[in-house]
């Protein structure tokens, strides 16, 4: 237990901060009870809590302040977007341009897996979920896998030896999720990637605040704290992996390992091509420091934010932002959606890049989201509140593309790359039922591009390991496909025909 000074002290530093009632239940307290809230304390950084507070609230103001000028907000220009749909020679050179860097070991992926599934009515981490696929694979099995495939493709194509190219695959997890997602990959061997090029990372936390910024307690020792949104994977690449080591952080591993580009992405994305190749060379052949991949809007009302530009500046712009006359523009070139870029949470990064974000992040403002937060009263009694009660601060991943220098954007087809899993069961869209519907379309016209026909009704689930974009089935052609399966093996096609 620390002694009377350094209690003293820290006491002081909190009453400083106008947060002294985070002791108001000391001399209650036992004296693990003491230890608990004292580490906490001591970790915590309340000087710039309130900062960040502070610089929330009036980020927040200056957004619904009707009397202040807004930046104008504009389209893509037109040099800062291409696509993959109906170019097929692009893409060929770029999906070449990033195979070969991807032989040459020069990209690695992040993922941010920091999610539960609260909505899914799972208490597991959202990548552990089976969308129902016949193969019952999880969303992390399934991503693995993909990486496994593409390091044989690259192997393959670009002459490499067998089990010489690897990505490191760095998993950004939270603190609820941590323990259970080191299991679940330790259970499932690392679903056989090498464990060594698998590197479980965790976001940070902030102290839940009230209304007027005070620090929240959700028992009489302890903070109640919230992950600090999918944008605290820049501060996380900067923390220690293992305290035994502060100098080996995801920056560091990358240096060491010489990665120069990063693909990230969201675990709840079933299509999601990892360290997809084409979107890799896309960049590297535009000489961008950050990029986005994007799918056109449904319509001009979807519910999606678009990359812009706002005051000159890319940028994601919430539907909300955007004026139902902004909404419905057209491109008179080719009569889309001028605002049509819907963002998806799926970047690419130079580690250059990742590696000066801390000289901006100053510059960052934390949005604020609103919740009904746990809390304990004056009697050290925990309520439950009926109505938002408090606020938890969290930074977006995207907030980082205003202070880009060289930005592009990607523009992709919905149905081959993006099915989120956001909502409960038999909700109906952005479902299990949804994810595993869109998976296996496309493991359909996989095998109808190959040139096989399937016949009406029929089913059939591809591993990740046998084709990670619908290469490699040639052997299909000509053949029909009349039951339904799963396909672990290229020879277990033969027996679906």
């Amino acid at each position: 237990m620390p002694g009377s000074v350094s209690i003293d002290h820290l006491r002081k530093r909190y009453e400083t901060a106008g947060q002294g009632h985070v002791f108001q239940f000391w001399p209650k307290l036992s004296e693990a009870e003491r230890a608990t809230l004292v580490k906490q304390l001591e970790a915590l950084d309340i000087e710039r809590v309130n900062r960040i507070y502070k610089k929330a609230v009036n980020a927040e103001k200056e957004a619904t302040d009707p009397n202040a000028k807004a930046e104008p907000i504009e389209p893509l220009p037109e040099n800062a977007s291409d696509t993959t749909v109906g170019v097929p020679e692009k893409e060929k050179e770029w999906r070449t341009v990033g195979l070969r860097a991807i032989a040459r070991g020069e990209v690695g992926v992040l993922l941010m897996a920091g999610g539960q599934g609260t909505r899914l009515g799972s208490s597991a981490p959202k990548g552990c979920y089976d969308i129902g696929l016949p193969s019952h694979k999880s969303l992390f099995q399934y991503q693995a896998e993909r990486v496994a495939r593409l390091q044989q493709v690259a192997e393959k194509e670009c002459g490499k030896p067998a089990g010489s190219v690897i990505i490191p695959w760095y998993v950004m997890t939270s603190g609820p999720t941590r323990r259970v997602t080191e299991d679940f990959f330790k259970k499932h061997s690392y679903f056989g990637l090498n464990p060594k090029n698998v590197i479980l990372f965790e976001q940070g936390t902030l102290p839940c605040l009230t209304m007027d910024g005070k620090v929240m307690l959700d028992s009489p020792s302890n903070i109640a704290v919230a992950p600090d949104g999918n944008g605290g994977l820049y501060a996380a690449t900067r923390q220690p992996l293992s305290p035994s080591d502060p100098s080996h952080t995801v920056l560091s591993d990358l240096q060491k390992r010489k990665i120069n580009y990063v693909h990230a992405y969201c675990v709840d994305n079933c299509l999601v091509k990892v360290a997809d190749p084409v979107f890799i060379g896309y960049c590297i052949q535009k000489q961008v420091d950050c990029a986005a991949k994007v799918v056109p809007k449904t319509s001009p009302t979807e519910s999606v934010g678009v990359v812009a530009v706002r005051g000159n500046k890319f940028g994601v712009v919430e539907y909300s932002e955007i004026s139902k006359e902004q909404a419905e523009k057209r491109d008179p070139k080719t009569g889309e959606l001028a605002f049509r870029a819907g963002n998806i949470a799926n970047h690419f990064y130079t580690t250059r890049f990742l590696n000066n974000v801390e000289s901006f992040e100053d510059q960052l403002a934390f949005h604020i989201a609103r919740k009904k937060i746990p809390y304990v009263d004056a009697n050290g009694q925990l309520l439950k509140p009926s109505k938002p009660n408090g606020m938890k601060l969290e930074m977006f991943v995207f907030d980082v593309f205003p202070f880009t220098q060289r930005f592009a954007v990607l523009e992709v087809a919905r149905n081959e790359e993006f099915s989120p899993l956001k909502n409960a069961p038999g909700t109906g869209s952005d479902d299990p039922e949804t994810s595993c519907r869109d998976l296996l379309a496309q493991h359909k016209r996989f095998l109808e591009r190959a040139g096989a026909k399937v016949k009406e009704g029929v089913e059939i689930e591809i591993s990740p390991l046998v084709s990670y974009a619908g290469e490699g089935l040639e052997s299909v052609r000509g053949k029909t496909f009349t039951r339904s399966g799963l396909v672990s093996e290229l020879e277990e096609l033969d027996a679906l025909a």
